[in-house]
């Protein structure tokens, strides 16, 4: 077997600290209008008594919307040429449009009826999503150009979601926050205040990486010939087709949906597990150990898996550092079963650090791996395509997310989960419970282990393909 050959990062392909410091703030606003939502949802059941099914529509409907948005917003960002950029005016418009809109939508009146409540958050989550794609798409495709070079790369999205982990940290312990008796009347009055600060919180930092950030395509020309809306649509439709036939990309897509969703599906039954198996109906208690569970989770991503995910990545490559990681998030979950013990309900935290590999490694090596792509399918089409590159892999996260909580709300229907059960619910459902929310991952991580055995963009490869390239078109931002 030939060892693998590393190639020496150059110093102009480095990039500066305080840019890879705003594109890391950012990253921690991206990830918190991610984790917010889905942490903040569960109030529609638990608060509100809506039918989970119902609360699963929720989480699944505007998605729809995303099927078109995601994409469209990432073409319209490829192709606008401004003194600003092509990413940056859409990042700082949409990180003002999420954070007020995320802050009102959640401001609920009480006594009114589930359906009065479900078509109010259904608008609201449709504008919410929107305005999130409007910041999202063009932010993440900025990260996949930021650098040239195959392993700063790595470093970039290392670095940047190592801060975006402390997002994690936090979210965990919102519906501990949410039910605090002392702090609010109830777990509603909770939400409505906490959303606030998220809303704030949003639109303060999500402007930074617009501010402080540099592109190095923003300057290129456009091109001479002026399109109308048909050619335009033609070209979208066209180049959707190019990226879903672009092989290695979809393996991304393929292993990211798997994990990712995976994980997110199966800690959907976290909550109910804890508070009806662990504590018999206490939601504080529950709440709390959640928010250690998560807590510990983010810090060891935060802590150790990023960091060693990106050293790691650097030494034996990009796919042998997935296997590696998620073999030990398998190992996680299956140790999630042990920690669901009533008498001893905080073993469950010995399943967190090995769980944090999964999640916590994937981003790190999947935006530094699409980033290779994007390099790949230049080299075949001509054409700098990060935008679409990114807005499709986020829609399939996305797209998986909705999947979860639609999936969440029947697989408790199938449980026989029934919330007017203040204490006790059926040993069937605790059992079925468990089941989903331990096997569902180890499942799909290993689907996602055999997909990217396929994977063939090595670091030899990548450099091949930008020699290529720069020799074609010259080096950007030169």
């Amino acid at each position: 077997m030939s060892r693998l050959k590393h190639y020496t990062t150059a110093p102009e392909d480095r990039i500066p600290l305080g840019q890879k410091t705003a594109y890391a703030i950012g990253m921690l606003v991206n990830n918190l209008q991610a984790a917010a939502l889905p942490a903040m949802v569960v109030i529609l059941n638990l608060g509100l008594g809506m039918d989970p099914v119902l609360v699963g529509i929720l989480a699944a409907v505007p998605r729809i919307f995303d099927a078109v948005s995601d994409p469209m917003m990432g073409y319209i960002s490829d192709n606008t040429r401004s003194r600003w950029g092509r990413r940056r005016p859409y990042i700082f418009i949409g990180a003002l449009l999420a954070g007020l809109i995320f802050a009102l939508m959640w401001q609920l009146p009480e006594g009114h009826s589930q359906a009065f409540y479900f078509w109010t958050f259904m608008a609201a989550s449709i504008s919410f999503f929107l305005a999130y794609t409007i910041y999202a798409t063009p932010f993440v495709a900025f990260g996949y150009e930021m650098t040239p070079d195959y392993h700063e790369r790595t470093r970039l999205h290392a670095f940047a979601n190592t801060i975006g982990q402390v997002a994690w940290l936090g979210v965990p312990w919102f519906y501990a926050i949410m039910a605090n008796e002392n702090l609010f009347r109830d777990t509603v009055h909770g939400a409505r205040t906490l959303a606030i600060a998220v809303g704030i919180t949003v639109a303060a930092l999500g402007i930074v990486p617009a501010v402080f950030c540099r592109e190095k395509f923003g300057s290129m020309p456009k091109k001479q010939d002026t399109k109308g809306f048909w050619e335009n649509t033609v070209d979208f439709f066209k180049g959707l087709g190019t990226t879903f036939r672009c092989g290695p990309f979809v393996k991304l897509c393929a292993a990211t949906f798997l994990v990712f969703n995976g994980f997110q599906l199966g800690i959907s039954f976290s909550l109910y597990v804890m508070i009806y198996y662990l504590f018999n109906g206490s939601n504080q208690l529950a709440g709390t150990l959640q928010g250690w569970f998560g807590m510990l989770t983010s810090a060891v991503t935060l802590v150790i898996v990023i960091p060693l995910t990106g050293w790691i990545a650097t030494r034996i490559g990009k796919q042998k550092t997935f296997f590696l990681t998620i073999s030990l998030s398998i190992i996680g979950y299956a140790l999630k079963w042990v920690g669901y013990n009533p008498l001893h309900p905080y073993w469950l935290l010995y399943a967190a650090p090995l769980v944090a590999f999964g999640t916590g490694s994937l981003f790190t090596l999947m935006g530094s791996m699409i980033s290779d792509v994007c390099d790949y399918d230049e080299l075949k089409t001509h054409q700098r395509r990060e935008g679409v590159f990114g807005a499709i892999y986020w829609w399939m996260v996305k797209v998986g997310m909705a999947l979860a909580g639609l999936l969440t709300g029947i697989l408790l229907k199938i449980s026989g989960f029934d919330v007017a059960l203040q204490e006790a619910q059926s040993e069937k459902t605790l059992l079925l419970l468990r089941i989903f929310d331990v096997g569902i991952p180890i499942v799909t991580s290993l689907i996602a282990i055999l997909i990217i055995m396929t994977y063939t963009i090595t670091e030899q490869k990548a450099h091949e393909i930008r020699v290529q390239i720069e020799t074609r078109r010259g080096k950007a931002g030169s």
